[in-house]
């Protein structure tokens, strides 16, 4: 006992000293010294406790160390441990602190953030290197004791995720349930425990399309249809013929004698085309039903989500590969937006890397993506079905402009023209009303067969395709109504999109 008290009575000399003409009657709030004056006491030192799985962490703490027993003086009482933590194994790591009580119970949020924070979300175990300290306390004054260094080892709390995930089901073929048949999800680059989200489009020409979810450890296995394969197989929901457009993923389920069985196949309710969204974090899928009309939102309309700049339609090839050219000016950047989210940032699409100028890439992310040489002209064309993207230059750089681009034939007044405005160099967008009967797209307000577009000999109508240039094209046939027409004059691509009112 004598000989722990000189340790603290030396302790409490030099705070004396230090502190001298100082008030100091904060009782609740000790002061306290630096890490480098902590001091040691014999037979008073920390043991790291067993390795952490937060997965099986049922409490709000949990046990990161154990003191052992060392007698105090009279009238000292330890209390406010504190563990700086530093993570093994990462570079330019630097140290970090969670507090415990002097029993060694942490707050599992506390530790849950650390190891996100330093390696993140996959349940990996990690190693952090740790150095325990605690007040020794009397009469308002605290010695800090150093208790020694320990491991402190924790694995976050996350479901299994595969790498990649499959969809098989009926809107692949009739009987197309094999291995051969599966079709893979799209995703971003990053870690699954980053980045969990899976999506697909997929096209139902049938109502009541089954589908379910293959993980990649099924595909690798060879069994498509294993419940529990590295370690967790086909995935799909509790109710068979589930129809719901949101809902969660088992990858089991039980039956009224309670033994597993493999989850159920849900279910597509009526024909068209959809994107499949499933969050493998909290195991949820989303449908959604699309009319396949995309928009750009970027630097070319000033980054508007104003449904007045929803003026930069991408033109369809089909309805999962979608184009734009212009010149691409200034920060040249952009996301995309389905037309039914115009306005809504969190489901623009982007990419996973910021500013990313790649000439091709994943579609994911809300990161910007950029035109690789800005100021030049381009065409970006993006494939939904496979979520990528790519950049192609124009060998013409210098296309043929126009002051004015507009409708001329609007109830039959072939000498008046609609002009359309430019909204980014060569693309051309009015929203109108027009009656029923025909007209054509020409330039300048005058006939000149390089600049007089139409449709071809035979061509039916169609919301979207594309003109010829031609003294001999065809008039545009047109029903009475209010539309948005999009027009490129390097591409003679075209949109004509019926608004209902």
């Amino acid at each position: 006992m004598k000989k722990l008290s000189k340790y603290i009575a030396f302790a409490f000399l030099g705070m004396a000293m230090a502190s001298c003409g100082d008030d100091y009657n904060d009782w609740a709030n000790p002061q306290t010294n630096p890490q480098e004056n902590a001091i040691t006491i014999p037979g008073l030192t920390a043991t790291a406790a067993d390795a952490i799985d937060l997965a099986n962490v049922s409490e709000d703490s949990v046990s990161t160390f154990t003191l052992s027993t060392a007698a105090l003086p009279e009238g000292f009482k330890l209390a406010d441990a504190r563990v700086e933590v530093t993570p093994q194994g990462v570079e330019g790591a630097t140290k970090t602190t969670f507090n415990a009580g002097i029993e060694g119970r942490a707050a599992a949020a506390d530790l849950s953030d650390l190891v996100v924070n330093a390696y993140g979300k996959r349940p990996t175990a990690r190693t952090f290197d740790a150095h325990v300290y605690l007040d020794a306390v009397k009469d308002g004054q605290a010695v800090l004791i150093d208790a020694g260094k320990i491991n402190v080892v924790v694995t976050p709390k996350a479901p299994y995720i595969a790498s990649n995930y499959y969809l098989v089901g009926d809107m692949y073929g009739e009987g197309k349930w094999a291995l051969a048949d599966c079709v893979k999800f799209n995703h971003s680059d990053a870690d699954v425990y980053e980045d969990p989200v899976f999506t697909l489009m997929v096209t139902t020409t049938k109502d009541n399309q089954y589908w379910k979810i293959i993980p990649q450890g099924n595909i690798d296995a060879g069994n498509p249809w294993a419940i529990q394969n590295d370690p967790k197989g086909v995935v799909g929901v509790t109710k068979n013929g589930d129809d719901a457009m949101s809902g969660t993923l088992v990858t089991s389920v039980t039956k009224d004698d309670g033994t597993t069985d493999a989850p159920n196949a849900a279910m597509i309710a009526k024909a068209g085309i959809y994107q499949i969204t499933i969050n493998m974090m909290d195991y949820t899928y989303t449908i959604k039903q699309i009319s396949p009309e995309y928009y750009l939102v970027g630097k070319l309309q000033g980054w508007s989500d104003k449904p007045e700049n929803k003026t930069c339609l991408m033109y369809a090839e089909s309805a999962m590969v979608q184009s734009y050219t212009t010149q691409w000016n200034d920060d040249a950047n952009l996301k995309i937006w389905l037309g039914s989210d115009f306005g809504v940032w969190d489901s623009a699409y982007g990419t996973a890397k910021n500013d990313d100028n790649s000439v091709e890439g994943k579609i994911g992310g809300s990161g910007s993506i950029v035109c690789p040489e800005p100021g030049a002209f381009y065409t970006f064309k993006v494939d939904f079905s496979t979520m990528t993207y790519k950049w192609t230059k124009l060998e013409d750089q210098n296309p043929t402009a126009y002051e004015h681009v507009g409708l001329i034939g609007v109830g039959n007044d072939w000498k008046k023209d609609v002009d359309m405005k430019e909204v980014t160099p060569h693309n051309w967008f009015i929203e109108t009303t027009l009656p029923a009967g025909e007209f054509k797209i020409r330039a300048n307000h005058e006939w000149n067969d390089a600049a007089n577009w139409g449709f071809a000999e035979g061509q039916e109508f169609s919301s979207t395709g594309k003109l010829i240039t031609s003294g001999v094209s065809k008039n545009i046939k047109i029903a009475a109504g209010k539309y948005r027409i999009f027009f490129n004059d390097i591409t003679l691509e075209y949109a004509i999109i019926a608004v209902a009112e």
